[in-house]
């Protein structure tokens, strides 16, 4: 499968993250590491990176920001705040540009840009500058920070779309997918 769309492969593309969903314990450890780094206090409703629960099976699995390759926040934002590095894949949030009206926010597809309520300007995971606390705290190394493989790749895209898919499906039956806050 070619990952397409969003989510181009290129030749040489920076760093990601990964989940291991199966090491996953639903700790939160990874939230409550972004949390302190981000806001400088354990306050999870802060946390760039949620786990998230599907219905009542006992699976957990943190997600954040994808760092897409066309990134819809970035397409969609009228002042230009959200933009794209170039050299490390970075997805990134000018705080100086952003005036919080939340219009990235209905465009993510995964829902992982926030509205910071103290700031009133839409956040997102930004790696941590490339040193995702998340990963350094996460005991069982359920999430990696590492150069993709080409099945990885495709892996966390079949993953996304597959998760879009599912969250769809359980929204319309009435089942849940509950972010713990």
């Amino acid at each position: 499968m070619e990952a397409e769309g969003r989510f181009r492969k290129e030749e040489t593309m920076a760093k990601v993250l990964t989940v291991n969903p199966d090491k996953c314990t639903g700790c939160r450890l990874c939230e409550m590491a972004c949390a302190v780094t981000n806001v400088r206090r354990f306050d999870l409703t802060q946390s760039r990176i949620k786990v998230i629960s599907f219905g009542r099976e006992f699976f957990q699995f943190p997600i954040s920001c994808l760092q897409c390759d066309v990134p819809l926040c970035a397409q969609v934002c009228p002042t230009g705040a959200i933009s794209k590095e170039e050299t490390s894949g970075i997805v990134r949030v000018s705080k100086t540009k952003c005036i919080g009206c939340r219009i990235c926010i209905m465009a993510c597809p995964f829902g992982n840009i926030f509205l910071s309520l103290e700031e009133r300007k839409a956040v997102k995971c930004e790696l941590c500058d490339g040193e995702p606390q998340c990963v350094r705290f996460c005991v069982t190394e359920a999430l990696q920070y590492r150069e993709p493989e080409e099945q990885t790749i495709d892996k966390t895209v079949a993953f996304a779309e597959r998760l879009r898919e599912v969250y769809s499906q359980l929204q319309t039956i009435g089942q849940g997918v509950y972010i713990r806050t």
